[in-house]
């Protein structure tokens, strides 16, 4: 009998989803083909995506009902989808139990609130809920908005009302939480992508152009060598993973990886080699000296596609720790986020015309190459394994295979997540991985590339969607105070080009700009207003997570907005984060599962003890649907928008976050408009043409993504290529005149006249595992970012076997959208990382990071040797924000001697998990991992009870000893490093009162942009 894929998967899928071997994509021959067609036979379906990590595979949802009275939709089955080309069928143990997250016992069905001081969750009508909530928010704008700066700017702000965006929201949830934010003035707004992968964005940007993903996780598949560092793939995106597996069994790719732990990625690798957490700079910093030192540099692409050649001006050095234009080292830590160096030598040496100057033999003593090449000729093979505990021989076997990498035909990736990003120095972390494949040559090469590996589904697009303090969406800017009018705005954020003949795209930021505020103010954003500038808020300081539990804590914030976040959960030194809830006067959690965000008040003894007789917070807990109950789009971590479409109906009473944010917005309107109040313009001027005023549709915020033309639009021989009122094809149609309007200049073509383009399902392969036709990826549907260097300078492909794009004659084709302007041919001068102005590559990053235009060894905030052998003056980055307050919360290695670094399971998510049946009983317990070697030192054995307690708080948990972690030698010293799950919390379905493994974890985080420093941290155990 012969059958399809597609029907083989269906009636072979659920029996083994739940398995080892469905989360690699290994099926089972044997089907019941008659059970299963029975069991579906009158079920409806639906496509949708899976709402755990940022591989994004494809699920069919199953349910029951047809929507008639009484007759709601309930989802009873869900399987991985067979057409999806990332997962093709396959889902991980999350992912097969996801009906169980959608049927949990923890969903939330109504509207409730806790009063002040009480103990207690009363049930209350949606009405009242948002009536208060409106209420709230009205009184609150009104007592503490500020409209002007002492020196009379317009900034138009309010900083005692804050608000964490989620990251299992869809987009168009994600984009309408900007307008509405916006309006009331809010600059205190966050999203969970700056807990994980917020340094990916400011490294990967600072570096290439983009802070994303560069290649596909199809395109693993054509690495010729992997090393998977600052991750744990086969654990934490084990779907992806099998594009691993699959370059392993097709090419023969040699899997390395370097971690603290022996994880589950490295017992499938060729070769693993252990290293301290928080060293990794220094492991590759003394890779990038040793590829110089043994000639491994793809030559004629350092010299064309990066700034080796550029010079460096006068006055940039670094020394003894320091970097040019640092304040006193021996100051205290600083409260201010970016503010320790004045970045004005970070820079070239300029000629006449503006432009940077350049020594294209790369022998001049200031051009960039030979200032890299100095700066990591400190780092040793003594002084790597003296800093990271890593052989000398293991690391020259890492070191030799991506070596071979530098060959023209040869293309190396580096996987990594949230091992690289948590840290002081976390962007550092991921630039010099960056500037190692600039080195090789790997950069926008097939099976090459930097590859971040998102956590959440869709934190990468709440990431697009500038859901963060200072941005906006697509990567602009959010106005600071400095910035006092549109021309101010413009003038800093519209770079000039560096070199001659370069398309520098940020060019063209006045379109996107003004494009954004004819979305936010329509008609009422005119000229003579400067497009509405005003309205917008400045801000003065970057008001990131650990700014917001500050200003709580200090009792300056007043209310907090928390969608779908939690944040008592996932933010640092929790029992602190506690204690500045606390301080709040309202707080309204929207989420479809009970979180411990909405119950800190709640006392659970020594998991949580409080005493809710003394915690005034007035509490709001309001449901909402989730993933399966709703439409919309995600973002994966490769960058593509995938429509998904409901399977059931919302349970209970929840309320789509739409629906939410629409009636809010129109009740605090409404009192504007009856009594007035402080600056209402931003408020009642806003755009707001929704067929629903109160509930947007995912449809509508989807086009406004996209962007509509206001008014004909004509090329520049006077045709007209959009009429009024049409969406846009793409963001080159973008203006700056008023004519064009668009929320997300970068989602630009996603849905267009012809339609939907995220929700395609062609899957047919152009080339090289490239589905173009498959969903829509930002920017323009390119799937390989900055594909244009996978050529050489003259258009000839660097390998003829992985060729993305080539030159006909006029344009650029092949099997992916080429980054580059089409009609460039290959001798115009343009280089292919079109977004930087200099048109390269940057392995130095001139003035783009707040610690340093090299990366740089420190010791994380808690050291284990309490000095830094490169710098022993300067042991941590001095760029780091300390505030005053935490100061007396820092541990020491002599009470707390032993590293501490945290993870996730492949049976959990985050704290979601714990709300679901089937995962709790296969990960019932929270444990640690402990070497043999200090287990035997402290009396423990396996699965005993053990207390593991830092500066700020203890826990409890299991241990387990285990031969997967080993002591290593750093500085002289014997250093333990304890591996801790991050799962856990008290509202979870097993009945146990789990531990909030965030109290043990510091309030500080990375330099650029403060994501907490949770992967190196120190702590004592001992026996319960």
């Amino acid at each position: 009998m012969n059958v399809t894929r597609r029907q083989f998967f269906k009636v072979t899928a659920a029996g083994a989803g739940a398995t080892t071997l469905a989360a690699v994509g290994l099926l089972p021959t044997n089907a019941f083909a008659e059970v299963r067609q029975y069991k579906l036979t009158a079920a409806s379906q639906a496509r949708n995506n899976c709402t755990y990590c940022s591989v994004g595979c494809g699920t069919i949802l199953y349910s029951m009902g047809d929507g008639a009275k009484n007759a709601k939709r309930k989802i009873f089955h869900i399987e991985g989808d067979p057409d999806h080309p990332v997962s093709r069928g396959s889902l991980c143990p999350k992912g097969a139990s996801l009906v169980d997250f959608v049927n949990s016992p923890n969903r939330i069905q109504y509207p409730e609130v806790r009063e002040p001081f009480s103990n207690e969750w009363k049930r209350i009508s949606w009405q009242e809920a948002l009536d208060r909530i409106a209420r709230h928010i009205k009184n609150e704008r009104d007592a503490s908005f500020q409209e002007k700066t002492a020196d009379g700017v317009t900034v138009n702000r309010l900083e005692t009302i804050g608000m964490l965006a989620a990251s299992a929201s869809s987009n168009e949830t994600g984009i309408l939480t900007v307008k509405f934010a916006r309006a009331l003035g809010l600059i205190a707004l966050d999203t969970q992508a700056r807990v994980c992968h917020g340094p990916t964005v400011s490294a990967l940007a600072s570096t290439f152009g983009r802070g994303a993903m560069t290649n596909t996780f199809v395109d693993i598949q054509n690495a010729d060598f992997i090393m998977v560092m600052g991750g744990n793939a086969a654990e934490a995106h084990p779907v992806g993973f099998k594009w691993v597996i699959e370059a392993k069994k097709r090419k023969g790719t040699k899997l390395f990886v370097v971690d603290p732990r022996f994880n589950r990625t490295a017992s499938v690798a060729d070769f693993y080699a252990p290293i301290r957490a928080g060293s990794d700079i220094a492991f590759l910093g003394a890779l990038i000296n040793w590829l110089i030192e043994n000639d491994k540099i793809q030559w004629e692409y350092v010299k064309n596609y990066t700034n080796a050649s550029f010079i460096v001006a006068d006055g940039f050095d670094f020394n003894d720790g320091l970097f040019t234009g640092a304040k006193d080292p021996n100051g205290q830590p600083e409260n201010t986020h970016g503010t320790f160096y004045d970045k004005e030598t970070w820079f070239y040496a300029l000629d006449e015309n503006g432009y940077a100057q350049t020594d294209p033999t790369l022998q001049h003593p200031r051009c960039v190459f030979q200032m890299m090449k100095k700066h990591y000729s400190r780092y040793t093979l003594d002084m790597m394994t003296t800093i990271c505990g890593t052989s000398k021989e293991d690391f020259l076997k890492v070191a030799q295979a991506w070596g071979e990498m530098s060959a023209p035909n040869k293309a190396g990736t580096i996987l990594y997540a949230l091992g690289w990003t948590q840290h002081s120095y976390g962007a550092q972390n991921i630039r010099t991985m960056a500037m190692i494949q600039l080195l090789l040559g790997n950069i926008g090469m097939s099976g090459g590339g930097v590859n971040a590996l998102r956590g959440h589904s869709n934190i990468q697009g709440l990431s697009d969607l500038g859901l963060l303090s200072t941005s906006l969406p697509g990567y602009l800017n959010l106005p600071s105070e400095k910035q006092a009018t549109l021309q101010d705005y413009l003038n800093a954020n519209t770079p000039k080009a560096l070199q001659p003949n370069q398309l520098n795209y940020w060019k063209n930021t006045p379109a996107f700009f003004v494009s954004f505020l004819k979305w936010m103010y329509g008609d009422n954003a005119t000229a003579e207003n400067n497009w509405a500038y005003d309205w917008l808020p400045k801000y003065q300081k970057m008001y990131d997570i650990l700014q917001i539990t500050e200003d709580m804590y200090q009792g300056k914030m007043k209310g907090l907005l928390v969608q779908g976040f939690n944040a008592q959960g996932s933010f640092p030194d929790a029992s602190r984060v506690t204690e500045a809830f606390s301080k709040l006067k309202f707080m309204v959690v929207m989420d479809p599962l009970k979180t411990e965000t909405a119950s800190f008040w709640e006392n659970h003894g020594d998991a949580h003890t409080t005493d809710p007789s003394k915690i005034g917070t007035e509490v709001f807990r309001l449901p909402t649907p989730c993933f399966a109950e709703e439409e919309g789009s995600i973002v994966n971590s490769s960058r593509w928008l995938q429509w998904h479409h409901p399977g059931a109906d919302p349970q209970g009473e929840s309320l789509p976050d739409l629906d939410i944010l629409g009636e809010l917005y129109q009740r605090i309107k409404a009192l504007y408009e009856k009594e007035g109040g402080k600056c209402p313009e931003p408020i009642t001027k806003l755009s707001w043409k929704y067929a629903k005023a109160h509930a947007p549709s995912p449809v509508e915020m989807a086009k406004e993504s996209n962007g509509y033309a206001l008014a004909d639009l004509k090329d520049a021989d006077g045709n007209i290529i959009r009429k009024k009122g049409e969406l846009l094809d793409g963001f080159a149609q973008l203006r700056d005149d008023g004519t064009t309007e668009c929320a997300t200049w970068i989602f630009s073509g996603s849905w267009t006249q012809a339609g939907n383009q995220m929700d395609r399902r062609d899957n047919t392969d152009s080339g090289l595992g490239n589905t173009p036709k498959w969903a829509w990826a930002w920017p323009a549907n390119r799937r390989i970012l900055y594909n244009r260097a996978s050529c050489d300078p003259s258009g000839k492909p660097w390998d003829e076997h992985r060729q993305l794009i080539q030159w006909d004659g006029a344009k650029w084709t092949g099997a992916d959208v080429s980054d580059f302007k089409a009609d460039a041919a290959p001798d115009s001068g343009m280089n292919p990382f079109i977004m930087n102005e200099e048109g390269v590559g940057r392995l130095f990053a001139a003035r783009k990071l707040v610690d340093g235009p090299f990366p740089e060894h420190y010791e994380p905030l808690e050291s284990p040797i309490g000095t830094n052998p490169l710098h022993p003056k300067i042991v941590q980055t001095p760029a780091m924000r300390v505030f005053d307050s935490i100061k007396d919360r820092i541990g020491k290695a002599e009470e707390f001697p032993y590293v501490a670094t945290t993870y996730r399971l492949t049976e959990h998510f985050q704290f979601w998990t714990k709300s679901v049946k089937l995962l709790m009983i296969g990960q019932p317990e929270q444990f640690c991992e402990i070497s043999e070697e200090l287990a035997k030192e402290k009396g423990i054995e396996k699965g005993d009870w053990v207390k593991i307690s830092s500066k700020r708080a203890w826990i409890k948990v299991r241990a387990v000893v285990t031969k997967r972690v080993k002591p290593l030698t750093i500085n002289g010293k014997t250093v333990h490093q304890i591996g801790i799950p991050l799962h856990g919390g008290w509202e979870n379905v097993s009945g146990q009162k789990q531990f909030i493994v965030n109290t043990l974890s510091p309030f500080v985080g990375d330099c650029n942009t403060q994501t907490p420093e949770y992967k190196a941290f120190l702590v004592n155990i001992e026996k319960a």
